[in-house]
């Protein structure tokens, strides 16, 4: 481990427990998308939709994902760094998202992704950068989003139905606020996810303060990899998909007759 005191402002340090985690979380989406590809093409006939063994895994995936961004705008913030860097890679990721919406309507025009894993990065990481002095009130925050959409369902379900229809619409269901879930191959809302962010800012000023040396762990061979894995996590989370569906469907029409 290094580190044992908290990081001073305007230092560079690059801790690796959080490329690390990406890593980790990396190899796991590739597994599972691996398994949805196999199915789409129908070499493996599995239900993404509904079973949990594959619901349960998305969520666990998506809330390590947003941890990290939560751990990353903390050190971020204690390191000084400036809009004009931030402003730079939220673009990149942007620009990404976009990306991923016109891919997948090639590829799924009915379901296309409008709000995935990274559009929601995008808007909140930009409330991330924007709410990183708010300090032990992130944890208070994070409860609240975390609870915000049940609350919500039973409201739109009561006294406001009459607005339920406009939470569950495209121009609204951004927010997480519905009542049913739109048809997309992606959705990762503000609400509750933004949940998770606070508590990765939170977790991670806690760990500045207190246990930097957990932030600065270092692992040697898988873990090594892992973590130079998470340091190029957006390279990693474009290509991966073309990849494989590639690949696959290549092989189907090598295979099949």
């Amino acid at each position: 481990m290094q580190g044992a005191e908290p990081i001073q402002p305007g230092q560079g340090l690059r801790y690796g427990a959080p490329d690390l985690l990406r890593g980790v979380a990396l190899v796991w989406m590739t597994l599972y998308h691996f398994g949805f590809d196999l199915s789409h093409f129908g070499y493996w006939t599995q239900d993404f939709k509904a079973s949990p063994v594959w619901t349960l895994q998305r969520t666990a995936i998506v809330s390590l994902f947003l941890l990290c961004v939560g751990l990353g705008q903390a050190i971020a913030a204690s390191q000084g760094v400036g809009w004009r860097r931030f402003g730079r890679r939220w673009a990149q990721i942007a620009v990404c998202a976009l990306l991923v919406s016109a891919g997948s309507f090639a590829m799924f025009p009915h379901s296309f992704i409008y709000f995935g894993v990274l559009h929601g990065i995008a808007l909140m990481w930009l409330i991330a950068r924007l709410t990183t002095g708010w300090g032990r009130w992130l944890w208070l925050a994070g409860a609240l989003a975390l609870a915000s959409p049940w609350v919500a369902q039973g409201v739109l379900a009561g006294p406001l139905a009459a607005w339920a229809q406009s939470f569950n619409g495209k121009a609204l269901n951004w927010i997480g606020w519905i009542t049913h879930k739109p048809f997309t191959e992606d959705y990762v809302p503000l609400f509750p996810w933004m949940g998770v962010v606070w508590w990765g800012m939170a977790s991670g000023q806690w760990l500045l303060v207190h246990r930097t040396g957990w932030l600065a762990l270092e692992l040697g061979g898988a873990g090594r990899a892992l973590t130079l894995l998470g340091r190029h996590s957006l390279l990693w989370y474009m290509l991966h998909q073309p990849v494989m569906m590639g690949a696959l469907i290549a092989l189907g029409w090598w295979w099949r007759p």
